[in-house]
């Protein structure tokens, strides 16, 4: 039998909306632990945090923090990659999710075999207590162009370690058909707006590669539709509107939302989901091991909106562990 998928939720996510205060991390962790549905936490550590009071809370809730990680420049945070895996060591954690920005401290583009070196240090650092590196595929980082994801993956693999990322189909889907965005990927010139290389039913669909070479080891869920829209509700630091990378999966409110909302907008996003799933419910043995829901603020997501955060978060964790039984079902497993 396949084994069953653990579905976790990032605690930045734990939240009504960010025009209210803050809850604290006992908040957070009650929250968590009364909906019932998670199996587990994915935190990103702020520098200098005191992470001393959450091991309380891991054991008062059963909760553990099973992802842990960080956004990160080479040539600058290498020391605190290792405080992370340190921690992640105490905590059990047994994934570290790696976001790399695509220039290096003194502002040069990162090759590719330099983003292989730095996943091969956080590999060394992280095998030996079980806390292994996961670089995730997010804009504004080396892998939103994302051909060079099997590039690197050549050099981390002919350096005899496995390579591993981790998937947010978020980050991918909402490019399709919006030009600017395909740009930014360097794929403005598709002439389908980029179907064929994101779409899920197409068949030539990077990330399905990526999956089927089993890169994919931890996965975020966030929908999304095609074209996003902006986040006009919120800025980047540059003074641009958000990046559309969060479409509520609960209908909202009016006026909780700064677009049109339709159920069946996020049929595309759910295909993606579905054909994740459906790969982990054939594998053997199975190489996905948990999907953490990642509903969060911050002005790319959700930043500025009105609509419960977390409630996404827990009426995405329902579904995907409904959608996992249902195809479980039909494959006998």
């Amino acid at each position: 039998m396949a084994e069953p998928i653990l579905i976790g939720v990032n605690l930045d996510g734990v939240l009504e909306h960010d025009g209210l205060p803050p809850p604290t991390p006992a908040e957070r962790f009650r929250r968590v632990a009364a909906a019932g549905v998670f199996d587990y936490i994915e935190k990103n550590p702020v520098r200098g945090e005191n992470l001393s009071p959450y091991f309380a809370l891991v054991d008062r809730h059963a909760l553990p923090i099973r992802v842990i990680g960080g956004i990160w420049c080479a040539g600058r945070d290498e020391a605190h990659v290792a405080e992370i895996v340190a921690a992640g060591a105490q905590f059990g954690s047994t994934v570290l999710n790696c976001q790399l920005h695509a220039r290096h401290a003194d502002g040069h583009l990162l090759s590719d075999r330099e983003v292989a070196d730095f996943y091969l240090r956080a590999y060394a650092l992280g095998e030996p207590v079980g806390c292994l590196p996961s670089l995730e595929v997010h804009v504004d980082m080396w892998s939103e162009d994302f051909m060079r994801v099997a590039r690197v993956a050549r050099h981390v693999e002919q350096a005899g370690a496995p390579f591993r990322i981790t998937l947010d189909h978020s980050h991918l889907l909402f490019k399709i058909g919006n030009r600017a965005e395909l740009d930014a990927s360097g794929l403005r010139e598709s002439a389908d707006g980029g179907h064929a290389l994101l779409d899920p039913a197409s068949p030539a669909a990077i990330y399905a590669d990526w999956i089927a070479r089993g890169w994919v080891r931890h996965a975020h869920a966030r929908s999304v539709t095609p074209n996003n829209p902006e986040n006009r509700w919120m800025r980047r630091a540059d003074g641009s509107p958000g990046r559309g990378i969060q479409y509520p999966f609960v209908a909202p409110a009016p006026g909780a939302y700064h677009g049109e909302w339709r159920a069946d907008a996020l049929d595309t996003w759910k295909a993606a989901l579905r054909q994740l799933l459906r790969t982990q419910a054939h594998a053997r043995p199975s190489l996905l091991a948990q999907i953490s829901c990642e509903f969060i603020p911050f002005p790319d997501y959700g930043g500025g909106a009105r609509y419960s955060i977390f409630d996404n978060n827990v009426a995405c964790a329902h579904w995907l562990r409904d959608t996992w039984q249902a195809l479980a079902a039909r494959t006998g497993t």
